[in-house]
């Protein structure tokens, strides 16, 4: 089992997740951040940390939000590996309510 990162993060890229993952297993991307399923451990500590509810453990995702666990899965191979916290993007709390931001998501 692995946790996913879901449309919330897409434009707000909170980090606050990263930052407790004992196994570095966040990625980023231009405006989102994903989680490589290979390198998760199930530990759940991101979920709680995440300040706009993105991170689902695959076994729970909500039925439109299944696209991600192979979205996770195919642009952690892509992007650089994150460990620390860095700002959110600056308009953030703007995005962190609108939802069907997919079409957004730049890879």
């Amino acid at each position: 089992m692995t946790f996913v990162v879901t449309d919330s993060c897409i434009k707000c890229k909170y980090t606050d997740c990263v930052a407790v993952c004992p196994v570095d297993a966040f990625f980023e991307g231009p405006n989102f951040l994903v989680i490589d399923p290979v390198i998760c451990i199930d530990c759940a500590l991101c979920v709680p940390e995440c300040p706009v509810d993105a991170i689902y453990q695959d076994t729970e995702l909500p039925d439109d939000q299944e696209a991600f666990l192979d979205i996770n899965a195919q642009l952690c191979q892509q992007w650089p590996n994150i460990t620390e916290i860095k700002d959110a993007s600056d308009d953030a709390d703007e995005w962190k309510t609108v939802v069907g931001k997919l079409p957004l998501l730049e890879k």
